[in-house]
């Protein structure tokens, strides 16, 4: 069996983090939205108010590439 995208390099982006390739592998390999409810979890537990209405803070960039 092959290793999913999103654990090699055809699943990762340059900047940093996953593509479009590895987000949908990483969502068939662990059925569906879990990163989504991990992420929102954490945002709201664990951001100050500025950063969790902040639009370019790295928890709501991840949030909307995932279409969470």
């Amino acid at each position: 069996m092959a290793t999913p995208a999103w654990q090699r390099k055809a699943g990762k982006s340059k900047s940093g983090g996953l593509n479009a390739r590895g987000r949908r592998s990483y969502n068939r390999a662990t059925g569906g939205k879990a990163f989504c409810a991990r992420m929102k979890g954490m945002k709201k537990k664990l951001t100050s108010r500025k950063t969790a209405r902040d639009p370019n803070s790295r928890i709501n960039k991840a949030l909307r590439k995932w279409a969470c």
